[in-house]
């Protein structure tokens, strides 16, 4: 299928790797949070941006996998700068854990990718009594960011390097319920719609980039924020869905992208000089996309903003 893929105005296309397209780029100077690196894309954009120089910094849920994963990109990657914290996105207080430990390390933080997600599960309460998807896909990210915002200006400002955040989204932001985000109906069970919950989960990753990259342009902070696309890809975030993990082990490998291609966007868009200064916007395919009018409306940004500080706060 990515055999016919055009190549966008960037040079690149959804056939281009992770690798490919921060080919020659210098990370040495740049440390990284990428949360959910455990397995597929989040562990890629992990190794690819170790590769690249960046000391990355993994968040995840399971630590032994974690460890794992670390000792892997240690053998592919001898130079590799790598750890890895525990983190659960689904609970606040862990959020908040993960939060204070980093903070304690005294590290800069030049980038954070918010790459943890689950998608499809049945209705289910976080510890938090939130609606599982909406809580590890939308809420933890968000607090996450909030509680790392002040190390991130900090590092902007004495490093004089732009920081980046990267919110992995997905083409599903663009099929949420009708009214985008149900804020009176978050946790209720009547209605709920697997598919729904993750496509308006994915809708608030887009809302909170946008939201959160007109907060930073306001304070002039040498910060960015932007949302991407992976595209379809093989991986294990099918398991909740068993018909649509049956259509992936069938025919994945020839209608979706591999792994080394899913996490691309990600990296062009934490990496890539050509997207220096660029904020509040989609990317697919590493070149910018067009986001869904919900996504693009600033007023339910800033409700969602609110809605979800009052959840946090």
């Amino acid at each position: 299928m990515w055999v016919f893929s055009k190549k966008g105005p960037s040079g690149f296309s959804a056939n281009s790797t992770a690798e490919e397209v921060t080919h020659g780029i210098d990370g040495s100077a740049l440390t990284a949070i990428v949360t959910g690196a455990s397995s597929g894309i989040g562990a890629e954009t992990a190794r690819v941006l170790t590769l690249r120089g960046v000391h990355v910094i993994m968040g995840v849920r399971n630590i032994s996998a974690g460890k794992q994963v670390k000792e892997a990109i240690i053998k592919d990657v001898p130079q590799a700068k790598i750890d890895a914290l525990q983190l659960d996105l689904s609970s606040l207080s862990s959020v908040r854990n993960f939060a204070s430990n980093y903070n304690s390390l005294g590290l800069p933080l030049n980038l954070l990718i918010n790459n943890a997600g689950i998608m499809a599960t049945p209705f289910t309460l976080s510890k938090d009594n939130i609606e599982l998807q909406f809580a590890t896909n939308h809420v933890g990210h968000f607090l996450l960011t909030k509680l790392l915002l002040d190390t991130m200006k900090r590092t902007a400002c004495q490093s004089k390097k732009e920081g980046r955040i990267v919110n992995v989204s997905s083409r599903r932001h663009k099929f949420s319920y009708h009214e985008g985000i149900r804020f009176d109906k978050i946790n209720d069970q009547s209605g709920y719609n697997g598919l729904s919950a993750y496509g308006q989960s994915k809708l608030a990753n887009v809302l909170h980039a946008n939201e959160l990259a007109k907060h930073l342009k306001g304070e002039g902070v040498e910060i960015t924020a932007n949302s991407v696309h992976p595209g379809a890809i093989a991986t294990n975030l099918f398991h909740q869905h068993s018909i649509i993990s049956g259509i992936v082990n069938v025919i994945g490998k020839r209608v979706m992208k591999n792994v080394q291609q899913g996490a691309a966007t990600t990296c062009y868009v934490a990496l890539h000089t050509d997207v220096k200064g660029v904020s509040g916007k989609y990317f697919a395919d590493c070149n910018t996309a067009e986001m869904s009018p919900q996504a693009n409306d600033a007023e339910l940004a800033k409700r969602l903003w609110d809605f979800t500080m009052s959840l946090v706060d």
